[in-house]
């Protein structure tokens, strides 16, 4: 899996308060991608099943393990 897509899931994982558009504005602004290609992530990210509304089972433990890998 892509880096920002890695990122992006982490970052929606540890701000679960924050709305998706938070997040991806966020992560744009800190100059990870541009505001485009992070829809166009949350996208693919959804058609992977990691996400709907908010992340699915499966992206939270995916999270979680590209937590453990970042914490090293």
């Amino acid at each position: 899996m892509e880096l920002e897509k890695r990122v992006l899931l982490l970052a929606l994982y540890k701000h679960p308060d924050l709305s998706k558009q938070e997040v991806l504005t966020m992560l744009a602004n800190a100059k990870l991608f541009t505001l485009k290609e992070g829809k166009k992530l949350v996208k693919e990210l959804r058609a992977q099943e990691y996400l709907t509304s908010s992340l699915t089972p499966k992206g939270i433990a995916l999270a979680k393990s590209i937590e453990e890998e970042f914490r090293l």
